[in-house]
């Protein structure tokens, strides 16, 4: 394997090891006190701002119970029905399907959150640094946003800084939540290059901002 290649292969591990972390609901500060690795070298990690030793990557592997072939991206998938998609799977109750191969700036994944039965409880929220947009494709999402909680449905859009503490899960019963989430490690945004009113109509999306320099 080339030497770029192992880089840009490290470098994809920071998201995968955050949403797995953020599966089993831990914060950066459990899994430090659990594995003894500093809060800060998680978190650089997780943003991509460190490069992950095999040391770290066999104990955070342990910790979350996934393979290092998950965590690098390499696991063959698994036998699915044909045309369906066999997403990078962390346990039952979530699928994360990355749609980059990250090595810096914006990276993407999809998200799917299982049908739930009765009122969801309020979302853990963490924080860390970067800058995210969500956007629902389908089904209900409970978005908690520092103070606010939001309940998003099927094309509305949320975009904050992600040291506000936020959390989601699955607002209602009777089916999952699909959605997409665009993250900057280092605060990095989507930029709008053409006018709303561009096209047919004038609609536009809910959105939803919060945090640093969020726009009205």
């Amino acid at each position: 394997m080339a030497v770029d290649d192992v880089d840009g292969t490290l470098a994809a591990m920071g998201p995968r090891l955050r949403a797995a972390r953020e599966h089993h609901s831990a914060t950066l500060a459990g899994v430090s006190c659990a594995t003894g690795i500093s809060t800060s070298t998680l978190s650089r990690i997780e943003t991509g701002r460190r490069k992950p030793t095999l040391e770290v990557l066999l104990q955070l592997s342990k910790e979350y119970g996934v393979s290092l072939d998950e965590l690098a991206g390499t696991a063959p998938a698994p036998a699915a029905e044909p045309h369906a998609t066999a997403p990078l799977s962390f346990g039952d109750d979530k699928a994360v399907l990355p749609l980059t191969r990250y090595v810096g700036g914006l990276h993407a994944h999809k998200h799917v959150l299982p049908a739930v039965e009765g009122p969801p409880a309020r979302p853990r929220q963490v924080s860390h640094e970067g800058y995210e947009w969500l956007c629902v494709l389908y089904g209900r999402l409970s978005l908690a946003l520092g103070d606010q909680h939001l309940v998003l449905t099927a094309g509305d859009v949320a975009e904050f800084d992600t040291r506000t503490p936020h959390g989601v899960v699955n607002a209602g019963s009777g089916g999952p939540v699909e959605y997409l989430i665009m993250f900057g490690p280092q605060g990095e945004r989507l930029r709008l290059r053409t006018s709303p009113s561009v096209g047919r109509g004038n609609r536009q999306p809910n959105r939803a901002q919060a945090g640093r320099e969020a726009q009205p």
